[in-house]
């Protein structure tokens, strides 16, 4: 099967950046072509990283105010530590940088867990998601977020014991968290 971008504009650019496109596409039965219009909203791609604290069997969130959400009256958000991709920066790099830059922790090693399109009929955006593990004396630097963004960043530790349950009360309701620690539970667990 094969589609064509047969015509592309920007048609907002700031922070986000939206495009407008007439695509044309082969149908599923093979007997016709459908052409369209889309729109996509583009902000690059992101990382996110979950954090396993050794010394206090516990795991590493942020919480913060999210505008989007907050639409839905759910102002502010328990989630791992996740930020943009900048410029000519690798997923790796971009993860030890928020990861400082949110709670203050230096990371050693990460392990990939996946990379994934969070809302693919809307969003271009691509997420990269790590694990890692950290003790309490690699926090170096107090986080809370870049000063320039107006980021206000708490750092909550939430005990690995209590895992299965929050997620079974749907404490986490971002996908970000929710994916990271399904697959830990799958792939680290006892």
């Amino acid at each position: 099967m094969k589609h064509t971008i047969n015509k592309e504009e920007k048609v907002f650019d700031h922070f986000l950046k939206i495009y407008k496109a007439q695509v044309t596409q082969d149908s599923f039965d093979g007997k016709k072509e459908i052409t369209t219009t889309r729109l996509a909203l583009d902000r690059g791609n992101a990382i996110a990283v979950l954090l396993y604290e050794k010394d206090t069997d516990s795991f590493l969130f942020i919480h913060q105010y999210r505008y989007p959400s907050s639409r839905r009256d759910r102002g502010w958000i328990v989630e791992i530590p996740a930020g943009a991709i900048d410029n000519n920066e690798t997923a790796k790099n971009a993860a030890i940088r928020e990861v400082k830059e949110e709670i203050g922790y230096e990371i050693e090693s990460l392990e990939f867990i996946v990379e994934y399109f969070p809302s693919p009929g809307m969003l271009s955006e691509q997420i990269s998601i790590f694990y890692g593990e950290v003790t309490s004396s690699q926090k170096t630097t107090k986080g809370g977020g870049a000063t320039s963004e107006n980021e206000d960043i708490e750092l909550i530790k939430i005990p690995r014991s209590d895992i299965k349950q929050k997620l079974k009360d749907r404490y986490f309701n971002n996908s970000i968290s929710i994916i990271s620690l399904q697959w830990y539970l799958l792939n680290k667990t006892p």
